[in-house]
């Protein structure tokens, strides 16, 4: 639904400014069938704008949820409608004139219709409107899901030390720490099993050293 400039123009000042509403007139925007409270989806919605005066038309025009205004239809004194783009007829509304009563009707009320009702009459320069007829969804409300107790067994409850999972980050800890200590330790024992096979090999050549020195020494003594 387009909406026109003039008209929105007027319903803005009529808003703004409550004193050119007047008293003159009363207009009311109300469900055709007194118990709808809220539109069915795809279903068909009739909407009723009573006003004292029968001599002038009536506008309709929808407020959706962000605020903006959206024309919908002019119906004159004599019946006759001006939708969008000065359309006679709309393949989604149908509105028409009986006595006092101006009638809209959505054909497949959807998503898109949503918003709040206006039905608005131009008479001597005076703007009439009617208090606005929201017209939404009913708002569907889930409800929490609840997350049962937690169930024993054999008498053990969730606080048995035994039932609990090991902590993988800590399992890895574990495991990088006894890679670190292999790591660390085995080189430092091989390192010290080297400094011992050699001091066991210095040990002994110092030993066949001395055996020789003193050998040649009682053989020199001999000689002599």
């Amino acid at each position: 639904m387009a909406g026109s400039p003039a008209l929105l123009l007027l319903l803005a000042l009529g808003i703004c400014c409550t004193g050119i509403q007047g008293q003159r007139y009363q207009m009311t925007a109300r469900f055709r069938d007194r118990s709808t409270t809220h539109p069915r989806l795809g279903q068909q919605l009739e909407l009723e704008c009573l006003t004292d005066k029968e001599d002038s038309g009536v506008f309709w025009v929808r407020q959706d949820k962000g605020g903006t205004l959206h024309f919908i239809v002019f119906i004159s004194s004599l019946s006759r409608t001006t939708y969008t783009e000065n359309q006679r007829t709309s393949t989604r509304f149908e509105a028409r004139k009986d006595s006092r009563i101006y009638r809209l009707t959505v054909k497949f009320f959807r998503q898109q219709d949503e918003g709040n009702y206006f039905c608005l009459m131009n008479s001597n320069q005076v703007l009439y409107f009617s208090p606005s007829l929201p017209a939404f969804f009913p708002v569907t409300t889930t409800a929490a899901p609840t997350t049962p107790a937690p169930s024993t067994q054999r008498g053990i409850t969730e606080k048995d030390p035994c039932l609990r999972t090991p902590d993988p980050e800590t399992s890895k800890e574990k495991e990088l720490n006894f890679f670190c200590d292999i790591f660390i330790w085995v080189p430092l024992a091989g390192a010290c099993l080297l400094l011992l096979l050699a001091l066991a090999v210095t040990i002994i050549l110092c030993q066949q050293t001395r055996r020789r020195r003193c050998r040649c020494k009682r053989l020199v003594s001999d000689r002599c």
